[in-house]
């Protein structure tokens, strides 16, 4: 399937490793340009040498997500570096975990008020610009399926939960210009350096008992999430929005209507 992305303008929030690399390298791979941020700035001038020999065009800059008005400079910046923007995605988290006011302000701060909120602010003129001129552009969180799996009163789950509705009502309010926004909800997501390699090596029983709650016998990979992400984004998904998309390999137990 041809997803209609060459040439097309892609911002992806915190792109230098896991899931937001994969979501980045798919995206050029597709032939999109790409402009990618994340705090460290070694990483991110590695992951834009790497875009680039994909034959794209390739940014980066070094932003902390959660200092909005620096997240905002950014994204105006490389609007004007690329020649516009057709599809921002935010892969943005701080994973802060607990349920103490630190945890809640580190989450709220950068997945809803720097990646979601902000990014979205930023981005959202060259967005309308873009589908005034092709018909489409799309605007895509990465959340989690702890938005709707509840084993306590973390921070983590709700505030992914906020993007969820967050999107929905962004859907409905920018449809007729056709900016499309969408959630990619993962499941356990297994990479080189990640949260679970980590539990692997620091709390083995603690990993083997959630390799078991996966009924696919495995953990996503990072390739699994951008392939949903990409396509999400993409002008062949063009009437599709509004939607939570869970790439969880059946980990939850909910039905979705």
């Amino acid at each position: 399937m041809d997803l209609h992305l060459k040439g097309k303008k892609a911002v992806v929030l915190g792109g230098t490793r896991g899931i937001g690399r994969a979501i980045a390298d798919t995206f050029a791979a597709e032939g999109a340009d790409v402009a990618i941020c994340a705090r460290n700035a070694a990483q991110v001038e590695d992951a834009v040498a790497a875009l680039k020999t994909k034959g794209v065009r390739a940014a980066g800059g070094a932003v902390d997500i959660a200092d909005a008005s620096a997240l905002r400079a950014w994204i105006a910046d490389t609007a004007e570096e690329l020649g516009g923007i057709d599809i921002l995605v935010s892969n943005a988290g701080a994973m802060a975990q607990g349920n103490d006011e630190a945890a809640w302000m580190a989450n709220f701060r950068l997945d809803v008020l720097g990646g979601a909120v902000a990014a979205f602010d930023a981005a959202r003129p060259y967005l309308e610009k873009a589908a005034a001129a092709t018909g489409d552009a799309a605007f895509v969180m990465i959340s989690s399926v702890s938005a709707a799996e509840a084993d306590s009163g973390g921070s983590y789950g709700p505030v992914k939960a906020a993007l969820i509705h967050y999107a929905k009502g962004l859907a409905r309010q920018y449809a007729a210009r056709h900016v499309r926004v969408n959630v990619v909800s993962p499941g356990t997501v297994y990479f080189e350096g990640g949260v679970w390699q980590m539990i692997e090596n620091s709390m083995p029983d603690m990993f083997k008992q959630s390799m078991a709650r996966n009924p696919m016998g495995r953990m996503a990979t990072p390739q699994d999430i951008a392939n949903a992400t990409v396509f999400l984004a993409s002008p062949a998904s063009s009437f599709t929005t509004g939607v939570n998309l869970l790439v969880d390999g059946a980990i939850s137990r909910r039905v979705n209507f």
